[in-house]
């Protein structure tokens, strides 16, 4: 694994958080991709949510988004811990050790941003979001 990284959900207001963390911690909002940009079908409610962004500074990394509009957010719930990998055999371990005894919420597979993606809660109830990057 090269690191691990927080990942925030918002209930549709991650725009304002993102404000708010960015003059609290005096960081950069970076990487910003509403689901609206992304290459996929959504709701057009869900075009200006936040799908993915960046707060960065001096190393330090916090991701950000909104939830669909089906999904529950709650304490508990709204953060995951985001693992990029190295190579395929690391993530397909590591996966498969997750899910073995937990809930699988998005299958290992290939994305439209050019990485193998999954999203797992473990048997302890800790969401991971396991990345890959192919490019």
């Amino acid at each position: 694994m090269k690191h691990v990284t927080p990942y925030l959900t918002f209930p549709g207001n991650a725009k304002e958080a993102l404000d708010f963390y960015k003059e609290a911690f005096q960081v950069e909002i970076t990487n910003v991709q509403t689901f609206g940009d992304a290459d996929f079908p959504t709701p057009e409610e869900m075009d200006d949510r936040i799908m993915h962004a960046r707060l960065e500074k001096d190393g330090v990394l916090i991701m950000v988004s909104d939830a669909f509009l089906d999904q529950d957010v709650s304490a508990g719930n709204n953060i995951s811990l985001a693992l990029e990998f190295e190579n395929d055999r690391e993530i397909e371990r590591v996966y498969s050790q997750l899910a073995e005894e937990g809930t699988v919420i998005m299958e290992l597979q290939d994305t439209f941003w050019g990485a193998r993606f999954a999203k797992v809660k473990d048997k302890f109830n800790i969401i991971w979001d396991l990345n890959l990057d192919k490019q």
